[in-house]
Parts: C-alpha cells; structure tokens; sequence
C-alpha cells in the first residue's frame, strides 16, 4: 500500500511519531491531594468538522469563548450532543491510506481557566491519562506540544510555580485541541464505538524540590525459602520503609526476609514509603514521600507450564474493555470497583485489559482485592486483514517510534503493580518488525515478566502459546501437545515446549456463550492448557431513551453511520447496566474453584449418596475461609438444613465428608435433594458473609408419602367425560377441555381459553444461531430461514374420535422444501387432568438441527404469575446448564424475560417437572410433563421477538405465550467461535412426549 503525498509536509496529527514536548514515561502513585489539582469539570468546548476548518486563536489566554458550549471533563463530546458515536468491529471508519486521514475530522477545542494552589512553590507538570486520539495542548498561548496514543498517560513540563515559565500563580488558560483521526488511529481498530475526547482525568502534580522523577520496585518471591526479596530503584535515591516487616533500606539496596506472597487468591499487600530528600546531605529536607504496595510474586514459564510464585496457575478470566452506558470510556473509580467486586464474586481470578492498558486506578483495585492482568498494549490494526496486511503500521519502520512509546508507556506506568503478571503487546496486529522491537524493548525494560500475543503463529516473541476461540477439539490437541505442525521445525517445536492460554473464548454475544463446561473441564485435566478469558466483560450498549421515557441501549447502526457491524459491540457478560446475564451466572458455577460431588453408595445400585467428596480447586488459598452448609428438600419444599464440617483443605487436596441422615419430611412425599453450598464464613473485601462461592445438588431419592397422609386435593372428576363425545356441534368435550371438531385443536380449559397448543420448531435465532460471516462451518439461523422454518405451516389429515381418546393426526412442514414433521396428537381425560400425547416423525432429508421441539399455546393475559419446580431460578439451554439448580421457583412472566439488547430466543427453564400460571386470585392453570420440559412463557410471539431490533420494539400483547419444549438446540458461541457440540444438537428424529393440563379449583377461568 503506497501513501499518498510526502510524508514530511503532512501535518502533525497525520505524522507517524508519538509526538513531541512530552515528557518521558514514568511509574504512576497515588499522589498526595496536595500535590495534585484536578482540572476536571466543565469547560469551555467547540466542535469544529474538520481539522483546518479554524485556527489556532483560541489558544491566546485573551480569546472570548464567552460563546462555546461548556462540555464536562473526562468525557467524549459524541455523548453529549456534539457528533455521533460510531462502531465497527474491525473496518477503519475511513480510507486506508497511512497515515493519512479524511477531511472531515471532526475537531473538539477545549479551554479552561486555573489557579495554582498557593503554597506550591516547585516544578509542576500537567499530565493527561488519556485523549482520544491525537491531542495539541497550549498553556497561557504557548504551545506545550502534542501527542497521540489515545489509553496512555502523557504529561508536559509547565515550569516552576513561581513563574519560571508560562505558568503563573492565578488566570492560567489551558487549551487543548482534539482530533477524531489522526496517524493514531490506524493503530487503535479496537472492536469498540470510536468515541473522541478527554475521556481520562487532567491534573497538575507538584514536584518539589528533591521529587521523585521515577522508581521501580523489585519485590522476588522464592516459593522454596518462603522469602521475598526487596529492591528500589529510585531517581533520585532516598530511603524505603517497609514497618511490618522491619525494613529500612537505601535505594538500590536489597533484603532477603520471610514474607506472605501475593497471588490473586490471596492479595498480601505490605505498605511500605520511599522517602526522598532536596538534599542528600540533609536527610527530611524537602524531598517526596511516595507511598508503596508491595506484593512479593515471582512469574515465570518453567517446564512448559506458566507457574506464579513456583505453581502452575489456571486462569479463570475475562477480556474487559473500558465502558459506561453513559459515559463511554470515561468510567470512574467507583464503576471499576464494582466490576472487580462482580468479578470476584462471579469466581473470576484474571482479566485480559483488552485491548490497551486500563485505567490505573482499575490496577490500583486488582492488587488490593486480587486478580492477574494481563495487560495488554493500547495496539490493534486488525482493518489491514481487508487488505492482505498491505501498509500494516507493525512491518513499516516507520511506525516503529511509536510502537514503542506506546510499550515504553505501558510499562512505564505499571511494572510496579504485582497484579500485572504478564505483558502483551498489542492484539490482532498480524506479523511485523515492530511487534518483535516491542518485545525486545520491553524485555529490556523488564525482565520479570513473560510476554503475550496472539496473532504469530511462530511464537518467536513471546513466551506463551496464545490463541482465540478454537474448538474443544483442538483444545484438546493443544492439551496433549499434540496439535498440527505449523511453521518450520525449529518453530513447533519452540511452540510445543509452550503453555497455552485461550486469550478469547466463549463468545458471550447475545443468549450463551454455551460449551463452558466442556472447556473447563479440559483445562483442569491438561497441565498444559492454563484457562482462558471468555471474551467479554460487558456489553457496550449506548444508553437511551425512548419518547415514554424507556430506556434501551443502542448499537452499530442507530447513530446513522454508513458503516458499522450492528450490535457485535453488544458480546459481555454483563449487561450494559452491569446487571449479570445468565452467561456469568453460568460462567462463575463452572469455574468455581470448590468441586463437591457424591461419592456412590456401597451395595445396591442406584442407592442415593450418603457422603460427599469436596476438592479444593484453588491454587493457593485454602479452605478456612469458607464455610458449609447443606439444604434438603423434597418436591423443592424446604425440610431442613444445617452445617457441614470440612476441613481446611490446602490446595489441590480433596476429601469424603458424610452426609447427616435424611431428615423426616413430614407431609412431603416425592423427589429429594441435598443442596450443598460453600459459602464465605465472614465478610470479606469484595462480598459478605454467606457469599455463595460454590455449590451442588446431590439426589437423594423419593421419599414416600406418608401412611394414612391425606392425598393432595384435585378437582373431583365426576363433573367430566371420561372420553370425547360428538355432539354434531363444532365443539367435542373431553375431560376438562373442549376442542374445535374440524381440527382437534383445544379451545377452553374449565373456562379458560387457550391457543393451540400444537408442535412449534422456531425459536427468535440467537446471536450464536446466526453466527458470524467469517465462520467456516455452518451457520444455523440463516439456514433455519432459508428453509423455512420461521414460516412451517400447519395441515389436519385426520381428527378421529373413539377409544376414550381424541387424535389428530397433522403434518407440520414449510413452503418450497418437501420436508415435513408427520405429528399425532392423542388426547385423552383422567379426571379433571388432560393428557396429550405428541409423536413426531421427521420427514425427508433433514440438513440441520431443529430450533426446537415442544408446544406452544396462547393462554389469557391475566395469568402473569408463574411457578415451577425444575430448573432456576434463571434460563438454561442444553449447554448453559451448568447454573440450573433444581427447586420450586416462582416470579412474574415478566421477570422471566432475559433482556439482551437485541432480542432473541431466552428465558427457556429446563428439567421442569410442572409449571403453573396464576392470577392475582390464585387461579390459573397447571402443566406437567413427561419427561420433564423446558418451559418459557412471554408477552409476545416467537415472530414478534424475531421481528424486534431492540427491547423497546416489544409491546405486550393479550396473551401470554407458553412453550412447553420437549428439546432445544444448543447455544454455542458461533457468533465469533465454534458452533454447538455434537451431543447438544437437537437432530430431527422420531420423537415423542406428553404433557397433562389441569385447571386447579376455584373461581372460573376469564378469557
């Protein structure tokens, strides 16, 4: 790729250097509120559509913006009513052509008046934590300089407080102009919206005499000593103090004592302080007092396995972008705490800063409360791949600069945290001469950690082996080292010797991810393959309102831009409010880092378990600080629960712990179940007491009812047919229901009247049924529509009556296609209970799995009340199952509605063994299975949730919708990985089940 025009005339925020006034980079601490003034709040902002579009007069301290909007600081003015947001996965949003960019680029000038705090009386600097993406600054009319590197800290020199330089004590202007695009941009292509702005915080920091310029903190633990060894470096030296553990070194000087290491699962943090002076000679003369955390931990790749402080460590982790419904990128220290403390809570141990360094303070939290980072360069050019890597910035020397202030940067900033354990230099960048300069530069700069990056093949810069989104399969390979060669000899062989981590898996997009499981399970049996990070954190819906005030959250595509990849931005874990989806539900149950299992009974097959095995998962904690505690219950009612006494198991060990004797379950007779529950036994820094960490359900049996118990009451049965009767009308009666005589279908229940119900197959697609273009194999939801199964059309061949039983036989298929479901319907009455009885046979040569199969029916709008006993409390699918515990749930239809910000199949519970729904009144109607079902019940139709773009295009109809499914298909996570796994495939095959309808007693059903 050639670039257009001469590289030495182009302007500033289109050269390819990282920028110039800017002063090194160097190691962030939290500074003492008197040495530093935050110049956030509003100022004065005008946007302009283009770089050229006016000149520099607004830096003169004179200038009258008496008339410029005022724009909050940090923020990015597209949020607030100045432009648009923009998002696209992996196209630049302009002509590639490095590192030029278009005309219209839209321009934000900032301006703010200041006064320095007046006993200041040293150097200052002014330090930006990030602008989005190439920033020009200018103090009282001076031009300070510029820079690009949109995630990073850059700070200038503005000179002595006491005048010496622009600087002055009272009437300070700062003006600061921002570019959308700039040379920068083509290494930011970062599959997130491209918001502009001042989106991290700007201070001023006080330097005074004999001040800290930068310091690193060595702090090696030897797992074979139980020592640590502490060293710091200082410009220029002084003294560090650790009081807990009796030190009090020179700089530069080294000590060698027992400590407590630091590890994700237990953060052991020393306060210690570096202690500076203005004159060396005189020890307490000026000087800075730069207070330290110090977590000893040593990383590194040992054996083929990445090990922290001598162990092998299993990642539970997540990819997390910086995001705020509201705010964008600009996310403050409370939002960051509530993400880790989620995170903690949800049995998350790691986290991937995709893709640039985050915001320091997030650092700050993931050493106090623990989790390894994986943190990852502000780098990606991953549009280049629409053109072969032509122009790539990572193999063209002269990018190479600022590649490496960007490393430089990084590193610069957070070596000093014991949460960073491994440094990654950027992501989907392709190859190049540049990424392997980074590397060099960083290992230079940093010797302690090892390196990460996914996309070359040959591994030949980095120390683990890294890749996105494989197939269990090949996980399974990689496991066994036994995965395809690649590359020359020397290069598999260099790349076997490797640890593997999953740097993204599991796409979390929409309804899933599904597989989770299946994942996990080979991470724990292959040394090799360390854990991964689900990708990722949270959805980045935009919040806003509708005309009623609703709120939703929009994405690619509702802001008018001319290119965008929809709501691909909408892939988290969380949802845009932070709420947890059911994926991180699911998620946290199958990493939970305690296993309890039943351990079978001795003598007769199929005796329930009466003791437990209970394995410490974790790396390094032990057990003490949980505690355990049982439930049992029969039919779900609650019996009794008590505690458990396990010991404090260590790491990797296990051990059998007895069950107590079934309680007596007076008036309960039925299924059985312990529950048994590892929870917190105090509270602690990111969750309190009885915190659930882990849990499992044991069956224990049926329990009888009791002798001489009374039955549980029915309605009588006298008041129906026993069988179907043709009266010559168009109705037949039978039991408690009344059918239409032309097509068998049921109409009223005991008054209620009811739609359908009969074989339904379509489900709204998921993300994942939809897939991604780029996926090789086959991607089921256009599949599903080109076939027609979003449109299958319903033919009665027969409606008979005799024999006590009411069948129709009917054939359910779509246009254009000869595929068909043959399905009879055998209705028959005991009592006031109604039975239908459904078998299918499938029809032709089916070429896919079917969405599902199971029943729908239309029941009146009042019933908005249900209750269950199978699986919950929230959504499941046959490979999202993990977190479904079994026990009697009971919420409105509303509530079992899942919103993904766009709508899709959800809310499915599965194992259901009866479903009711209920009026305010208590009436209602109740449905059983057999074999259990997978019940949903919603406001609207399939069509409609298929129909919708966005939550707010949902409105409640009169019915209430039910599907009582026989099967699903799996999730997967097609939507950016594998499809479904092999056994949870739903194959159209001969099929058949029942489910009985009842009308519990009491005032008549309305319609």
């Amino acid at each position: 790729m050639s670039n257009s025009g001469d590289d030495a005339a182009l302007p500033y925020y289109e050269d390819v250097s990282p920028g110039s006034g800017t002063l090194p980079p160097r190691a962030r601490y939290d500074v003492p509120d008197a040495s530093r003034q935050r110049l956030g709040g509003h100022w004065r902002f005008r946007l302009s559509p283009s770089a050229a579009a006016v000149d520099d007069s607004f830096a003169r301290p004179e200038y009258d913006d008496s008339g410029w909007d005022r724009l909050p600081v940090p923020s990015h003015w597209v949020l607030h009513g100045h432009g648009a947001p923009a998002y696209t996965n992996t196209p630049y949003p302009f002509p590639l052509d490095p590192p030029r960019v278009p005309d219209e680029n839209p321009t934000g000038d900032h301006r703010v008046v200041f006064d320095l705090a007046a006993d200041w009386g040293g150097h200052v600097l002014l330090r930006f934590e990030g602008v989005e993406s190439c920033a020009r600054v200018w103090l009282n009319g001076r031009e300070l300089g510029w820079f690009q590197g949109s995630r990073l800290p850059h700070e200038f020199a503005l000179g002595r407080a006491d005048g010496e330089g622009p600087l002055r004590r009272r009437g300070n202007v700062l003006a600061v102009r921002v570019h959308q695009w700039s040379a920068g941009s083509y290494l930011e292509d970062q599959d997130q919206w491209w918001l502009p702005g001042i989106f991290r915080e700007v201070t001023l920091e006080h330097r005074p005499p004999g001040a800290v310029r930068d310091f690193r903190v060595h702090a090696a633990y030897d797992h074979t000593g139980g020592t640590g060894t502490l060293r710091v470096d200082s410009e220029p030296g002084g003294r560090v103090r650790v009081p807990e553990l009796g030190l009090d070194l020179a700089t530069g000087e080294a000590a060698t004592v027992p400590v407590e290491p630091w590890s994700a699962e237990v953060p052991r943090l020393y306060e210690g302080e570096l202690v500076t002076s203005a004159d060396p000679a005189a020890p307490g003369s000026g000087g800075e007092r730069v207070p330290l955390r110090i977590g000893f931990r040593t990383v590194a790749v040992a054996d083929g396995v990445l090990k922290v402080n001598g162990r092998r460590v299993l990642f539970r982790g997540v990819n997390r972008h910086e995001f705020h419904p509201e705010h964008g990128r600009a996310v403050d220290r409370r939002t960051m705490a509530e993400d880790v403390r989620l995170m903690k809570q949800h049995n998350i141990n790691a986290v991937r800063t995709s893709h640039y360094p985050p915001h320091p303070a997030f650092l700050d939290l993931c050493d106090e409360l623990g989790l390894y980072v994986v943190d990852e360069c502000d780098l990606e050019t991953h549009g280049f791949h629409a053109v072969d890597w032509r122009g790539n910035p990572v193999d063209d020397d002269r990018w190479t600069p600022a590649l490496l202030d960007r490393a430089e940067r990084m590193v610069g900033r957070d070596r000093n945290h014991p949460s960073v354990i491994m440094w990654s230099l950027g992501n989907e960048c392709g190859t190049g001469r540049g990424l392997s300069a980074m590397a060099r530069r960083i290992r230079a700069l940093d010797p302690s950690r090892p390196l990460h990056y996914e996309g070359d093949p040959s591994c030949a810069d980095v120390d683990v082996y890294s890749r996105m989104y494989l197939p269990h399969e090949e996980v399974e390979l990689i496991g066994r080292r036994a995965e395809p060669e690649r590359g020359t000899p020397e290069q598999d062989a260099r790349r076997r010797s490797l640890p593997f981590v999953h740097c993204e898996y599991a796409h979390a997009m929409g309804n899933g991810p599904g597989g989770l499981s299946e994942y996990q399970r080979l991470y724990e049996t292959y040394e090799r393959c360390q854990g991964g990070f689900v990708w990722e954190w949270i959805d980045h819906g935009i919040a806003r309102r509708a005309p009623d005030g609703t709120r939703w959250y929009a994405y690619g595509g509702d802001f008018g831009e001319e290119l965008h990849d929809g709501n691909f931005v909408c892939d988290g874990l969380l949802f845009p409010d932070r709420t947890p989806s059911p994926g991180l539900t699911e998620y946290k149950k199958v990493i939970e880092p305690v296993r309890i299992g039943a351990v079978p009974a001795a003598g007769a097959d199929g005796a329930p378990a009466d003791t437990l095995t209970v394995r410490n998962g974790y790396d390094f904690a032990d057990l003490s600080a949980l505690a355990f505690r049982w439930a049992y219950a029969v039919e779900g009612v609650p019996v009794a629960e008590g505690g458990l006494t396990v010991p404090p198991l260590g790491p990797g060990e296990s051990a059998e712990v007895k069950l107590p004797e079934p309680p007596p379950a007076r008036g309960c007779s039925g299924e059985a179940v312990w529950t048994v529950r590892a929870v917190l036994a105090a509270d602690g820094p990111w969750a309190g007491a009885g915190h659930e960490v882990a849990w499992a359900q044991i069956p224990a049996g049926t329990v009888a009812a009791e002798t001489g118990a009374r039955p549980a009451a029915r309605p009588a049965a006298a008041a129906f047919p026993a069988g179907p009767r043709e009266d010559g009308g168009r109705a037949v009666p039978l039991g408690p229901g009344t059918f239409d005589a032309a097509t068998g279908t049921l109409t009223g229940l005991r008054g209620l009247e009811v739609t359908g119900p009969r074989l339904d197959v379509w489900r709204a697609p998921t993300d994942n049924d939809e897939g991604a273009p780029w996926q090789p194999d086959l991607r089921l939801g256009p599949l599903w529509r080109r076939l027609g199964l979003h449109r299958m059309r319903h033919r009665t061949d027969e409606v008979t009556v005799g024999g006590g039983a009411l069948v129709v036989r009917s054939r359910v298929a779509p246009a254009a296609t000869d595929l068909a479901l043959a399905t009879t319907y055998r209705w028959t009455a005991d009592g006031a209970v109604l039975r239908l009885e459904v078998s299918v046979e499938p029809l032709g040569d089916w070429p896919c799995p079917l969405p599902r199969l199971g029943l729908r029916l239309g029941l009146p709008g009042t019933l908005d009340r249900a209750e269950w006993y199978g699986g919950g409390p929230g959504e499941a699918y046959p490979d999202t199952r993990a977190a479904s515990r079994l026990g009697r749930w009971a919420m409105p239809v509303d509530a079992m509605q899942t919103p993904y910000v766009r709508p899709q199949e959800n809310g499915a519970r599965e194992g259901v063994r009866w479903a009711e729904l209920r009026r305010r009144d208590g009436t209602g109607i109740r449905m059983t299975g057999e074999p259990p079902f997978w019940f949903s019940a919603r406001r609207w139709t399939t069509e409609e949730l298929d129909a919708a773009d966005h939550g707010t295009d949902l409105r409640a109809g009169e019915r209430i919708w039910v599907h009582l499914d026989h099967a699903q298909q799996g999730i997967g996570s097609q939507s950016c990985g594998p499809g479904v796994l092999p056994q949870h495939r739903l194959a159209a095959s001969p099929a058949s089940f029942a489910v009985g309808f009842s009308v519990p007693e009491g005032p008549g059903g309305d319609s």
